[in-house]
């Protein structure tokens, strides 16, 4: 079959949700991804910032292969190694006391939210409780996890949604205390907004937050889905800031590729939300998903990845700079680390994104007006050059 057969044979019969690129990537390598026809692309989108250690990193494949021949799946009606040797990794990264794994970060946001009703619940017996949320945030595509997603055109067509949620401007602390009352149980937010179109907050409004929460015993959610696991030079976003939530909600590079979630909680959140029976999930905590987790924080710290995407961060900003003071239709850039972002003014972004595609780059948007750039966290200085080669190729035709 062909490139062509494999795309048609997709369409007639997966459920047409994705609009698609007209591509089929077989393998990846490194930085680079390839077609079914040989074609090389060079990757700065990670998978949408999955592939924190690039394709075929020495050490990952391995792992996994060992544990499926080992075991894939045991349930949680009984303990498995991977699982235990996960889990303490994530705490002791995280400095928080309990996680529990799940299948995507959809889900994971899905656990944060009953941790935080359920605590509220303990407090005063009541379920009228509220949340408080961003506009412009973006935290999955269920039901609750969409309630509390700050896109009015995501929402439109599922309604009535999670009742009980309210939105206020990211890093504007006033029109969060506008909303806060005796109901709200918890405030979520991405501490650098993803889809949104890559907003790091503010010092002052996290700190902000932080001192609402702990005044009115609020729980603070992160939502580290796409900023965690390094990609903003600090294993987990809110690092930078140090100021650590009640819940974190973390997926995509914690895995690396294989699907996984995971809801972290501190102490106090943990003694006093969910019990046996609350939450459960058949594949959570999974044999092979956690072999992958555990590889990959052993593999941060033998690559030194951390310190990786410090050194070069400085370099990536300076050439995005440079396309800023190149092109008047580009007017900022935004972002943390290899997490970044370019504004664009007066052209479509979905088309500079396709015209990339085209000459061997892959790239994506967020919201309607951002080139985001994700790329896996082992780019070097010459990965970044042959990016912005090929992005003012695209830029110029």
């Amino acid at each position: 079959m062909n490139m062509n057969d494999y795309m048609t044979e997709s369409e007639e019969y997966v459920l047409h949700t994705y609009n698609r690129f007209p591509v089929v990537l077989e393998k990846g390598e490194g930085v680079h991804l390839y077609d079914t026809d040989g074609k090389e692309y060079l990757d700065f989108a990670a998978g949408i910032a999955v592939f924190a250690l690039g394709y075929n990193y020495p050490g990952y494949n391995d792992a996994l292969k060992n544990q499926i021949d080992n075991i894939v799946h045991t349930s949680n009606l009984y303990y498995n190694i991977p699982m235990a040797e996960a889990a303490k990794k994530v705490v002791t990264a995280s400095g928080m006391s309990k996680v529990f794994f799940t299948n995507s970060g959809t889900e994971a946001i899905e656990g944060a939210i009953k941790v935080a009703r359920k605590y509220a619940y303990n407090k005063d017996g009541h379920t009228d409780h509220e949340i408080i949320a961003m506009n412009h945030s973006f935290h999955g595509r269920s039901v609750g996890a969409l309630s509390v997603t700050g896109n009015p055109h995501y929402q439109e067509a599922f309604k009535p949604l999670m009742g009980g949620v309210k939105f206020a401007d990211f890093n504007d602390l006033d029109s969060v205390k506008a909303q806060v009352n005796d109901k709200t149980c918890a405030i979520i937010l991405e501490p650098v907004q993803g889809e949104g179109g890559i907003y790091p907050a503010t010092m002052e409004f996290l700190q902000g937050l932080r001192d609402i929460c702990d005044e009115k015993d609020i729980l603070l959610i992160f939502d580290e889905i796409q900023c965690g696991m390094g990609r903003t030079g600090k294993l987990f976003a809110w690092q930078h800031y140090g100021i650590q939530p009640d819940v974190m909600t973390c997926a995509k590079a914690l895995g690396c590729g294989v699907p996984v979630g995971a809801f972290v909680l501190n102490e106090k959140a943990a003694a006093n939300s969910l019990v046996p029976g609350d939450h459960g999930t058949t594949y959570g905590g999974n044999p092979l998903a956690c072999a992958a987790v555990s590889k990959v924080f052993d593999l941060f710290e033998e690559a030194k990845l951390l310190e990786h995407v410090n050194a070069v961060t400085p370099y990536f900003e300076k050439k995005l700079d440079e396309l800023v003071d190149k092109y008047d239709f580009i007017t900022a850039r935004r972002g943390k680390g290899f997490m970044q972002g370019l504004v664009v003014s007066g052209r479509p972004v979905g088309d500079i994104v396709k015209k990339a595609l085209a000459n061997g780059l892959v790239i994506i948007s967020a919201g309607s007006d951002v080139l985001r750039l994700v790329p896996p966290l082992i780019i070097t200085e010459q990965n970044i050059d042959q990016m912005v080669k090929l992005l003012e190729k695209s830029l110029d035709e």
